[in-house]
């Protein structure tokens, strides 16, 4: 039904990004219709962490308004069919910033959009008055909502950091944020941007590190990955869920790798699932 983009086929939309309203804290939930036909009615939400065959991430809610989105004006409609964008209303409690609708109890979600670019360039914000604290929270909930390119955390000092993609990005996030959705006065810092190294070449030397107690020593030396290997766990075909087994003889087989070396994996990086990697490479350790 997707391919053909079948107005009469299982309701399939993939909603890309939150609307602000005029109405203060809801949001059209935008996106494009690919298959069926969207109206008011019952249909399953389900978050980018969905697993088919599971309730994770899973609501299955009423719609209560289809909305055709024109510029500033929005249009009331009674259903958008397959090849169409519109908005909905009445959804945006279940979805974070992108999300699949569907009527098909079989239905996988649609994958998560990737950005060319990632938010690198960083700034802290805070309030000026202390007591505006819960307003700024609740505006940094909507702006992360309302972009999905916006990543927003919290300092173990307590700052709140806004992420953009890049200092004009930020300036219209920071004037949203201040105008729009805390609708207090910020202290804002200078942007910083935080920079990453890459390995170009092996390392000429290993390095040597000793555990708190002077019992354990630990050599660790780095070397590139290659362009191919980094590009297949970008794309989900070499991950740390795979069996190290069924991972060990694919990496031996098709880059090379050592096959005791390739089942000794320690951990991907950043965050369990980057293209980075750290081996154990002793040899006849006791």
């Amino acid at each position: 039904a997707m391919k053909n983009c079948d107005p009469d086929g299982h309701l399939m939309m993939y909603i890309s990004k939150m609307v602000p309203t005029s109405d203060k804290g809801r949001f059209y939930a935008f996106g494009r219709v690919y298959s069926g036909t969207v109206s008011a009615k019952k249909v399953r939400i389900m978050g980018p962490n969905y697993v088919p065959g599971k309730k994770e991430d899973l609501f299955i809610k009423q719609i209560q308004r289809v909305n055709l989105m024109m510029g500033g004006k929005v249009e009331a409609l009674d259903s958008v069919p397959a090849g169409n964008i519109c908005g909905l209303v009445g959804v945006d409690q279940f979805i974070l910033k992108t999300g699949t609708i569907t009527t098909w109890d079989q239905a996988h979600n649609i994958k998560v959009m990737k950005f060319s670019v990632s938010p690198v360039v960083r700034v802290a914000v805070q309030c000026k008055n202390p007591q505006d604290l819960p307003k700024l929270v609740e505006g940094l909930k909507r702006l992360s909502k309302s972009d999905p390119m916006v990543q927003i955390s919290m300092e173990e000092s307590g700052e709140h950091i806004i992420a953009g993609a890049g200092e004009l990005h930020l300036e219209i996030c920071l004037k949203d944020l201040e105008e729009d959705h805390a609708q207090i006065p910020l202290i804002k810092s200078d942007p910083v941007v935080s920079y990453r190294e890459g390995v170009l070449d092996e390392s000429d030397r290993m390095c040597l590190s000793k555990s708190p107690n002077k019992h354990n020593r630990l050599f660790m030396k780095c070397c590139p990955l290659g362009e191919a290997l980094c590009g297949e766990m970008d794309d989900d075909k070499c991950t740390s869920k795979d069996d190290p087994k069924t991972r060990g003889r694919y990496l031996a087989d098709e880059h090379g790798w050592d096959i005791g070396e390739a089942r000794k994996i320690w951990a991907f990086g950043p965050e369990g699932t980057g293209p980075n990697l750290i081996v154990d490479a002793s040899k006849g350790v006791q």
